[in-house]
């Protein structure tokens, strides 16, 4: 429902901020706005993707959580997409979006709504006693002589 109605609202929204301004300003001005904040907006998503991609890299070789640069690298992400799509609210919420404390706020919003679960692969669940050592299983074998089949050309594994 939420998408729904975020889909109605945003272009009936953008169409009523481009007849306002465009009323105000002229058609020209409108649209040079438009491709100017669209310009000026891919210069920033670009410089703050790459730092964000750093502190991604920094998180993981450190080996700290990366969940936090991983958002924030989703949230500039998505702020470029809307200063590319032509609007005056799209991009103002492009633009809020690619200001740290922004994202650092809606992040803080959205740990309180979501629930993880962690999974882990190979060791011992969270919360499970220690297992008690493995041990040592003795055995023996025998090492048996197999004779060579002789050597008239290439083998089968490999092309003639």
């Amino acid at each position: 429902m939420w998408l729904f109605l975020a889909f109605l609202l945003v272009p009936l929204i953008e169409i009523a901020l481009f007849i306002q301004v465009g009323g105000l300003i002229g058609l020209w001005p409108t649209l040079l706005i438009v491709v100017l904040t669209a310009i000026a907006g891919t210069a920033l998503v670009r410089s703050q993707g790459a730092q964000a991609l750093a502190r991604l890299r920094d998180s993981f070789d450190t080996l700290r959580d990366p969940t936090e640069p991983l958002a924030h690298g989703a949230m500039i992400l998505f702020s470029g997409a809307l200063l590319l799509t032509p609007g005056f609210f799209t991009d103002a919420v492009g633009f809020a979006l690619l200001v740290p404390g922004v994202r650092s706020f809606v992040l803080r919003e959205v740990k309180k709504r979501v629930q993880v679960h962690s999974m882990s692969m190979g060791g011992r669940p969270p919360g499970a006693p220690p297992r008690p050592r493995d041990e040592v299983i003795d055995g023996s074998y025998t090492v048996e002589e197999v004779d060579e089949p002789p050597r008239n050309g290439p083998s089968g594994w490999t092309r003639h």
